[in-house]
């Protein structure tokens, strides 16, 4: 049994720059908060795992009093939690509307790797309910039932930190060496390589200049055939993408691995 495990953010859709960032200053701004993020700063906190962690490092004792919020830890506790709600609330109605278009190739590879009898199953650092949304515009309501769809606060330590792949390795009941994970960022490919799992990152604007030492690949998409060919960044693996990725490729990786 073999399984293909994505990321959320950035794999299955172009969802920071079109999604969580707007979602999060409207949150802002519907809360009077006295903050904005731009792009920039935006890319930064994205180095923090987790929405309602990104929310918590604005609590600074000056943003605390320029916010008027409260000075002890459960009321700030009790702040984050209802602007992360609201937040996850507006983020999941953009991608209901469909403001968020699914990345190319997700559609295809899954439904290669659901032919071919693998085991699919998501991995995210965010709230379920805006993961759950992605994954079914990305590859449908009938399909999004096939995943395993492990997010939000399942495991004590956010990527980097490898616990959200150890736990859906026990969910799977499989080894390292039966899963290929597909992400977007150098902390996802942190938590999938101390996992001991095989990764494939596939860049978007916010990570392109990462650090991806130690994935199997990288390209700039999963593609498809009708439209250009991908580039290819970095390979160190067996695999040989060409105009986009196929399930030949995630197997070639996983070959590569036990030395077939």
């Amino acid at each position: 049994m073999k399984a293909l495990i994505f990321d959320c953010d950035g794999v299955l859709a172009d969802t920071e720059r079109y999604g969580h960032l707007p979602a999060f200053n409207q949150t802002f701004a519907e809360f009077g908060l006295p903050v904005r993020w731009d792009e920039q700063e935006y890319g930064r906190r994205l180095a923090i795992g987790g929405g309602k962690e990104r929310m918590a490092s604005l609590l600074t004792p000056e943003f605390v009093a320029a916010a008027a919020l409260p000075t002890d830890p459960a009321g700030q506790a009790e702040a984050v939690a209802a602007w992360h709600k609201r937040k996850t609330a507006i983020y999941t109605a953009m991608v209901a509307a469909g403001d968020l278009p699914p990345r190319p190739g997700i559609a295809r590879i899954t439904e290669q790797a659901y032919a071919a009898g693998w085991l699919l199953a998501v991995a995210s650092t965010s709230a379920e309910p805006s993961v759950r949304a992605v994954l079914e515009h990305a590859v449908g309501p009938d399909r999004a039932h096939d995943f395993t769809v492990l997010a939000g606060d399942v495991v004590p330590h956010k990527k980097p930190a490898p616990d959200i792949y150890l736990l859906a390795l026990d969910r799977l009941s499989l080894t390292p060496h039966d899963a290929v994970v597909i992400e977007d960022s150098h902390n996802g490919l942190a938590a999938a390589t101390a996992a001991g799992i095989a990764c494939v990152v596939t860049v978007n604007d916010y990570t392109a200049d990462e650090d991806f030492t130690g994935a199997a690949f990288v390209v700039d998409s999963l593609g498809e055939p009708d439209a250009g060919p991908i580039t290819v960044l970095e390979n160190h693996s067996p695999a040989a993408p060409g105009g986009y990725v196929t399930l030949a490729d995630l197997e070639a990786v996983l070959a590569g691995r036990d030395g077939r």
